[in-house]
């Protein structure tokens, strides 16, 4: 089976049939520090690691709100379908229901022209006269049928139009909510890009390795803590089928708002897994933490998703042996990584 590794922590994942060792393995030191470079604008290399990775958490945090709110304008544009259909539908058996009460009027019309008691005198045959009386009256209760049902299908589509005009006003609200993310976005990922782009391709390198040493760190005291001790569940069927998916990216870019199959975003990886796994789940991994069952970190097992940051901003996806599967960000590539090299809110099932 295909061993996979990422800097910054020692681990095995098995494509086949992911599973959660019994202990994870230790995390592996990265390469030993290299030497100081110069400083770029006064400020260290770590200090520029900082800003940078500050801007992008901020674009992160811009992209799930983007996210949520075109995942809410596709499905309020759904809706205003569905109510466009029940308008029409409403409209025709309006016209279906005018054409029957005529009909019924003009026939108690044409049998209502004298008094009841003028007919049954001149009827020859007074049985014929009570059966039209009795079909006249169960005509007359018909005809008040049809214009109650008419009334209510007016009613109808009365509700219908005020329900359309309050889609269109939260439409209009994400569409704003979107651009309004879109630019924040977009305004975060060029500051950034731009702070790095001033080093030299040794400073590049080096600001990597300061990555990863990071990453390392926090996953090392995550370690020492004792966390992943009792951790040794296995990954039912459709975790193993999410877990292939997620790890079958590996290599592919980060891109904001992406859900394949070229590029992904970090909830767009997950959501997307697990759709492959046959579980549709929320596309941002704040909807996700709310609407999906938190379990104990304990019981965690390979297809879990583990969200991150206070605010649930980024997701990974729980692959065995203390490990995770990501997209970590702009200009970035989908990798494993620890599960312990960010902070860790909750864990979640999809396939509770």
């Amino acid at each position: 089976m295909a061993i996979l590794a990422a800097p910054g922590f020692a681990t095995g994942v098995a494509h086949a049939a992911p599973v959660a060792p019994a202990a994870p393995a230790a995390p592996a030191a990265p390469a030993a520090p290299a030497a100081p470079l110069p400083e770029p604008g006064g400020k260290s290399l770590e200090q520029v690691r900082k800003e940078i990775e500050e801007l992008y958490r901020q674009a992160a945090t811009a992209t799930e709100a983007y996210n949520l709110a075109e995942a809410e304008t596709k499905a309020q544009s759904d809706k205003i379908v569905q109510i466009a259909n029940l308008v029409v539908a409403g409209k025709e058996r309006i016209t279906a229901l005018k054409n029957r009460a005529g009909a019924a009027a003009r026939a108690q019309y044409r049998s209502g022209g004298m008094p009841p008691g003028a007919q049954l005198a001149l009827s020859d045959d007074p049985n014929h006269y009570l059966d039209g009386a009795g079909r006249l009256r169960q005509g007359e209760k018909a005809t008040s049928g049809l214009l109650s049902e008419l009334d209510r299908t007016q009613a109808d589509l009365q509700r219908y139009a005020q329900e359309a005009n309050e889609r269109w006003s939260i439409l209009e609200t994400n569409r704003v909510k979107s651009e309004e993310s879109k630019k924040q976005i977009e305004e975060k990922i060029k500051a950034a890009e731009e702070l790095e782009s001033k080093l030299e391709a040794e400073e590049k390198a080096r600001l990597i390795q300061l990555e990863q040493e990071a990453q390392y760190k926090a996953q090392t005291a995550w370690l020492s803590t004792g966390a992943m001790k009792d951790v040794n569940g296995a990954a039912t069927e459709a975790g193993k089928r999410a877990v292939q998916f997620a790890t079958a990216q590996i290599g592919k870019p980060y891109k904001w708002g992406a859900v394949g199959p070229g590029s992904f975003d970090c909830s767009g990886l997950t959501s997307q897994a697990w759709l492959a796994a046959g579980r549709g789940i929320p596309r941002t991994s704040q909807e996700q933490l709310r609407l999906l069952p938190k379990i104990a970190l304990k019981d965690m097992r390979p297809g879990d998703l583990i969200i991150y940051f206070d605010d649930a901003t980024h997701v990974g996806m729980y692959v065995g042996d203390g490990a995770m599967v990501h997209a970590p960000r702009p200009g970035r590539n989908i990798t494993l990584a620890g599960a312990g090299s960010m902070p860790i809110k909750a864990v979640v099932r999809p396939d509770a």
